[in-house]
């Protein structure tokens, strides 16, 4: 193991909190600001980067942390280092509500995990956080996770965190269209890329948006009912129209067009 082996507990229902516990010595690195509480005997300090290399040099760390500002996240990340003599608990949160998924890495192909660039919550001292570029330019831009994607690499456990219900699906060389902001996760031998959802009258009256993702090959894909984004429009004062033709831009409208 590169990683650091460390245990945690999933606390909560709709609004969930990881608790890692870390033994003497064990490390686990988290978003700036992610930490809910922490025992005593639990230290912490800010650096950038991951820690994954150590070796690095001092421009390597500043290209590494220069990187993760493309994704809009901290320059910085935390440590926390267990300095007691006994087993001692951290745990950390999202900055808004949802759940959390646990992932080994490990278990992963090539131990690499691709997410939204706003998923990633904490991990085991040892995991590479990078960002990779995606490499059709129309998922680029008009996908829900953009184009640039963060990667998560390593051999120990990483925590991503979602809105609402998370699905996992599985696919055996097959296709599945999600909404484009609905993608959390998925593992590298899935293709990625963004279609056209239907003829211009769903287009513009589905209230389902004029690009859909679709995954395409084998392997998994996590999937959330409720993105960030999904939540700010419903809870706007113009978003809690449910309907579907209702929902757009044009609202009725829709019924004056035949298929």
């Amino acid at each position: 193991m590169n990683s650091h082996e460390i245990d945690y507990k999933i606390l909560g229902e709709d609004i969930q909190i990881v608790e890692v516990e870390l033994d003497p010595n064990e490390t686990v690195i988290a978003e700036a600001g992610a930490m809910v509480y922490m025992e005593d005997g639990i230290t912490f300090e800010t650096k950038m980067g991951d820690g994954s290399n150590a070796d690095n040099s001092i421009l390597g760390k500043i290209f590494q942390a220069g990187s993760r500002l493309l994704t809009g996240e901290s320059l910085f990340m935390t440590h926390f280092t267990n300095r007691g003599y006994g087993k001692r608990k951290v745990a950390f949160a999202a900055p808004h509500p949802g759940t959390i998924i646990p992932i080994n890495l490990a278990n992963l192909p090539g131990n690499t995990l691709i997410a939204q660039k706003d998923s990633f919550l904490c991990a085991a001292l040892g995991t590479k956080v990078s960002i990779t570029f995606n490499q059709k330019i129309g998922s680029g831009f008009f996908g829900g996770e953009g184009f640039i994607l963060e990667k998560l690499q390593g051999d120990g456990l990483a925590f991503v965190h979602a809105g609402g219900t998370i699905v996992e699906k599985y696919l055996n060389n097959e296709t599945l269209r999600i909404d484009t902001g609905c993608i959390v996760a998925f593992e590298p031998t899935l293709s990625y890329d963004i279609q056209r959802a239907g003829n211009l009258k769903s287009m513009i009256f589905g209230g389902e948006g004029i690009f859909l993702a679709t995954m395409r090959g084998t392997g998994r894909v996590w999937i959330q009912s409720m993105p960030l984004s999904k939540l700010i429009r419903t809870l706007s004062p113009y978003g809690g129209n449910t309907n579907k033709e209702g929902g757009s831009v044009l609202g009725g409208l829709g019924n004056l067009f035949e298929d």
